[in-house]
């Protein structure tokens, strides 16, 4: 997933983005709310983390913005406020769950993970797909009972299909998926990494549409 954390906190937020990254997911990390409209409006993201105190103004006028125009992007708020009125304004607001500071990072990541599953459809985080059996909590993966190791770009993509199964993906948005890496995305980035998937996941498990893009296959 491409996750976008907004969060002023520099130790804080240097921890969440190091932990998210390490889960596999790409992340884009702003400290003010003008960046966050900025980085909203610029690329898909599939997942908000927001602070409520940040230096140009509060995060709930923001997240009622976001929701007011039709926006359906899973926000967890990550907060020091932790009275129980300000758990039910942020609820409220359109928040999908809301994370008092000091947190666990294991803690964040699982909650990540459950409101991603619930955003697709499937709260199960145990999903078979041909050969595979999948571990989205977990993030791994067996074929024909053997486990595959997949690098964090590798299961960004593998998870941009899984989520959105039978749906053509376009080159570029496999591409935002991957921007946040820290490093350049290549030209050829997608079809290196959607070779290395076939080779690992087997020769089915992506399809290509020829000059339109790719979707999930049958394995």
């Amino acid at each position: 997933m491409r996750i976008l954390l907004i969060e002023d906190d520099t130790a804080l937020g240097a921890a969440v983005r190091d932990q998210i990254a390490a889960d596999g997911h790409s992340v884009d990390w702003v400290q003010r709310l003008d960046a966050a409209r900025d980085a909203i409006a610029g690329a898909p993201i599939d997942l908000v983390l927001l602070d409520l105190m940040l230096p140009d103004g509060r995060g709930i006028p923001f997240l009622r913005a976001l929701r007011a125009r039709g926006d359906v992007t899973p926000v967890i708020i990550l907060t020091a406020l932790d009275q129980v009125s300000d758990r039910i304004e942020g609820l409220n607001a359109g928040a999908d769950d809301y994370l008092v500071k000091p947190f666990d990072l294991a803690e964040l990541s699982a909650r990540i993970g459950a409101v991603a599953r619930r955003y697709t459809g499937n709260p199960n985080p145990l999903v078979s797909h041909g050969s595979l059996d999948i571990d989205l909590a977990a993030r791994s993966i067996r074929r024909e009972g053997r486990p595959v190791a997949l690098t964090a770009r590798e299961w960004a993509l593998f998870e941009a299909f899984l989520t959105r199964p039978g749906q053509l993906l376009s080159k570029a948005q496999l591409e935002d998926k991957l921007y946040a890496f820290g490093s350049e995305v290549e030209s050829n980035t997608i079809e290196v990494h959607v070779s290395r998937l076939r080779k690992k996941l087997g020769a089915g498990v992506i399809e290509t549409e020829r000059g339109l893009g790719y979707r999930l296959g049958q394995g």
